[in-house]
């Protein structure tokens, strides 16, 4: 029999008549089961954030850091659990389901380092006369109740960019997990709710759409955080209302390979880059421009990177690439192909659906206005373009609706400094792919892909508000 989840509502566990069942995307097999969150159950949670608020506004440092540390050691005592559910209810490879489980574990870590670096800074006032024996003080205070929503690829770890910093800046969440795959965070949930943090001050629900709309336009929200597909987000900020709003969207990822870069490691990347969860990663490399003196050896050497690879089981420690997360992800791709091929492009491997698996794809020729290139493909395929000179890859990189990240291989450093300068992108990743994360560091992006930043630091500071105050130094 299944096993049951509960969720995690004001401080309590609890279930409803609306049941969800999980089903494994490899085998259809039942992962487990939980149910939505009814109407009443979000009300409850939201009075709870908010009363929950009054007392984690006021925590002090150390006891924050405090949770935050029983929260990293529970994650770690528990990451192996955590990672084979990750692997069933997602679909993902079981050695990358690890690395996901250890990266929520640093993540929590990094919480506890940041928690401590909340500050502010002195302000000299008196650069006037009538300013004379003045100067001000700025501190950042938490906001109040935030409500996150999170997506199914990352189902750990991106939502833990919402819930930690949170909780490190004093505030309170409502988390709305994943529909697909909300189990990995409920079992998170249960190690929230022995962490000592005040009761109410974290709930993770499954909501259907008419419940989670309300994340969306509840004005007992200070912020809105916000991660999934650019259409869903931009409409989302529109009814937002007056809250803060935080969106980390989509990308077609695109890499340079200069005259001069490494092939070998470029190939190598470039196949992690493409094909990691099969390709249902916002950062995933869609579009990558190698420089016309090297584009046959390199696309010889990535094709045979790619055929080494070894599509199955998620469960299975051999696996490189599992299915996709239904079967109309899969039969999407296959048509966006073949549209493409009928367009003049070719395929030098793959193109295949099978089920829900889809055969990592290397299309050359495509059009840079077919769909494979212009949107957010957010499967394992990637388009090969040959480019004579650097600024012109640099063009045709920027030539996107969106702006993600970039990644560049070159050893050249004016080049390198060049593209940190030019590319339209909220992070360039030099002789790496795009696709690399370590979450610490600001992320997020422009254009079409969203705004503001996530990262630890960076989400706190979207979480917190600067306050002065200005002190005259009477005589």
């Amino acid at each position: 029999m299944a096993r049951e989840f509960p969720f995690y509502c004001a401080g309590e566990w609890r279930t409803s008549n609306e049941r969800l069942e999980i089903k494994n995307p490899y085998n259809n097999e039942t992962v487990g089961v939980t149910s939505f969150a009814t109407e009443q159950d979000f009300e409850d949670a939201v009075v709870a954030a908010e009363a929950a608020f009054e007392q984690t506004r006021k925590l002090g440092t150390f006891e924050r850091a405090q949770i935050l540390q029983r929260m990293a050691d529970g994650m770690e005592a528990r990451q192996e659990e955590i990672a084979q559910i990750i692997a069933q209810e997602a679909g993902k490879p079981i050695r990358d389901a690890r690395v996901e489980a250890a990266r929520g574990v640093f993540t929590f870590q990094t919480a506890v380092e940041e928690t401590k670096r909340i500050g502010g800074e002195l302000i000299p006032l008196d650069l006037m006369a009538s300013s004379a024996g003045r100067f001000g003080i700025t501190r950042r205070f938490p906001i109040g109740p935030i409500a996150g929503i999170s997506p199914f690829n990352f189902p750990l770890n991106l939502a833990l960019h919402k819930v930690a910093p949170a909780i490190a800046s004093g505030n309170t969440i409502v988390l709305k997990p994943p529909t697909r795959d909300p189990l990995t965070m409920l079992l998170v949930a249960e190690i929230i709710a022995d962490s000592g943090l005040p009761k109410g001050a974290v709930s993770v629900m499954p909501m259907d759409r008419t419940t989670g709309d309300r994340l969306v336009t509840d004005d007992r929200f200070k912020l809105l955080s916000f991660t999934g597909s650019p259409a869903v987000g931009w409409d989302m900020k529109s009814r937002a209302g007056k809250k803060k709003v935080v969106l980390e969207l989509g990308g077609n990822a695109g890499v340079i390979v200069d005259q001069d870069a490494n092939l070998d490691l470029a190939a190598a990347r470039i196949r992690v880059g493409a094909f990691s969860y099969s390709g249902q990663v916002c950062i995933s490399v869609q579009r990558a421009y190698i420089h016309r003196s090297r584009f046959e050896e390199f696309s010889a050497k990535l094709v045979e990177q790619i055929g080494l690879m070894k599509i199955g089981d998620p469960l299975d420690e051999t696996t490189d690439l599992g299915p996709m997360i239904d079967d109309r992800a899969a039969q999407r791709t296959e048509e966006w192909v073949n549209q493409a091929v009928q367009e003049g492009a070719h395929v030098l491997i793959g193109g295949k659906a099978d089920g829900r698996f889809f055969q990592p794809t290397v299309l050359t020729d495509a059009r840079r206005s077919s769909f494979v290139c212009s949107r957010e493909a957010f499967a394992p395929l990637v388009n090969l373009f040959p480019f004579d000179d650097f600024e012109e890859a640099l063009t045709q990189t920027n030539d996107s609706i969106y702006g993600l990240q970039a990644g560049v291989f070159t050893g050249n450093l004016e080049h390198a400094l060049h593209a940190f300068e030019t590319l339209e992108v909220g992070g360039v990743i030099i002789n790496d792919i795009p696709t690399y994360r370590i979450d610490h560091m600001p992320y997020g992006g422009v254009k079409d892909s969203g705004l503001s930043r996530e990262g630890l630091r960076y989400a706190i500071e979207d979480m917190t508000e600067p306050r002065l105050m200005v002190i005259n130094r009477v005589p």
